[in-house]
């Protein structure tokens, strides 16, 4: 077995630079412990809060409209992110009701309230 002597300063040196590396990878691994995951949103969750199709989902998602992440299979939205587009999915609603309804439904505040009738 071979034996490397180093001077005492060295060795104090290579300690604390390989004590501080320590340091920083426990700092790193705890790092994800502090943040909470908080609740997500399924497709489902998100169509019944929004009142939109599977279809109206999907071209949201597409077009950059509404972040998402996917597990395996799965999406998921962040709630926060739902409320966000809240109001652009009502817009849409209301503008494709004033284009296909009649003056007669334009005058009766349907469209207003981002409803259709059949």
């Amino acid at each position: 077995m071979d034996a490397i002597i180093i001077e005492r300063s060295a060795y104090e040196e290579l300690q604390t630079g390989f004590n501080s590396f320590v340091n920083k990878m426990k700092a790193m691994a705890n790092r994800g412990t502090d943040k909470k995951m908080g609740k997500w949103l399924d497709n489902s969750e998100v169509i019944s809060s929004l009142h939109i199709s599977l279809r109206t989902l999907q071209t949201l998602r597409d077009n950059g409209t509404l972040a998402y992440s996917q597990i395996e299979r799965k999406i998921y939205y962040k709630p926060e992110d739902i409320e966000k587009i809240m109001h652009k999915v009502n817009d849409r609603k209301k503008d494709a009701c004033w284009r296909t309804h009649d003056k007669e439904a334009r005058q009766s505040k349907q469209c207003e309230q981002g409803q259709q009738s059949v």
